[in-house]
């Protein structure tokens, strides 16, 4: 599951064929019969983004918004808005994506399959890296010209988690051990997902997996106990390095515990807001609320 809080207005502009941000930027039905329903202010690209957030806000139901929550965010015909997809894998293409489509059957993209991210990484070279991430993101837009219900363009890539022991069971997903190459590899493969246009977006990437992740078994009930200057001059330098850099749209929180909290209900992943002056979104990773009641058993109404 991918939960989506928060957009900024670049990723609103992405021309998502079927999506909430197409939505906004569709100036509403071709012209015809004169008889042709007024355009409503969310359709009305003249109009300030803000102006048009709050119209459409103001005419979805609560059910409505907490559907919007999920990663299938299903349609709603009578505003003319159709189902959209978040999150596609990406972590060295697009090519291990694969999803359930309507008809039960497993649809899997045919794209370029790139070395995994700690080969990447040993090129030391982010020109290059930013070439890999471009191709990327062309293949993901044709495969979302394709089936829009199967390959969004919220990309959950790169994972910048460091690889600071060996015996960790995530290895081949991260760059390196070191902050500073890993960002650097971070930045030029978001980078190059995003694109060179300055208003629309090629494909919006996702850092992941926030924080101090790396486990597999029992990832969901083990805390990443981490001293206050391991986590700020260590664990957190290859995310802010890469979301100042303006190299994402977003952070996936990880589905660990650090010192004790949740990771889905970390106030970091608010905090992170201040390395940019843009718009950060969140996203959960598959099912991670659900383990707040469940694995985890976490309450605390005081901090929550």
């Amino acid at each position: 599951m991918g939960t989506t809080m928060f957009t900024r207005p670049r990723m609103l502009k992405m021309c998502l064929s079927g999506s909430l941000g197409a939505v906004l930027l569709l100036p509403g039905l071709a012209p015809g019969a004169a008889a042709s329903p007024p355009v409503l202010p969310f359709r009305d690209p003249s109009l300030q983004l803000s102006v048009r957030v709050d119209d459409l806000m103001g005419r979805l139901t609560l059910d409505e918004k907490i559907g919007f929550l999920h990663q299938y965010q299903p349609a709603i015909p009578r505003l003319g808005i159709a189902g959209f997809k978040a999150g596609t894998e990406a972590l060295h293409g697009v090519a291990w994506s694969n999803d359930i489509n309507n008809g039960g059957s497993v649809v899997t993209a045919t794209a370029t399959v790139f070395p995994q991210a700690v080969g990447l990484a040993s090129t030391w070279d982010p020109a290059l890296i930013t070439q890999v991430g471009s191709a990327v993101g062309d293949e993901a837009r044709g495969l979302h010209s394709q089936n829009p219900a199967v390959w969004g363009l919220n990309l959950w890539a790169p994972v910048v988690n460091l690889l600071r022991d060996p015996r960790w069971g995530r290895n081949e997903e991260g760059y390196s051990e070191d902050p500073a190459l890993t960002s650097a590899i971070a930045t030029a493969y978001g980078q190059g997902m995003e694109g060179n246009d300055p208003t629309y977006l090629k494909a919006a990437p996702t850092l992941k997996h926030f924080l101090a992740y790396n486990n597999e078994i029992t990832r969901d009930v083990t805390s990443s106990n981490v001293p206050a200057r391991v986590l700020h001059e260590y664990d957190e330098q290859a995310f802010r390095s890469t979301i100042e850099q303006d190299a994402a749209t977003g952070v996936m929180a990880s589905y660990n515990l650090l010192n004790g909290r949740p990771m889905t209900v970390s106030p970091l992943n608010n905090e992170i807001r201040s390395w940019t002056d843009k718009t950060l979104f969140n996203v959960s990773d598959a099912w991670a609320p659900y383990n707040l009641t469940g694995s985890e058993k976490y309450s605390d109404p005081v901090r929550l």
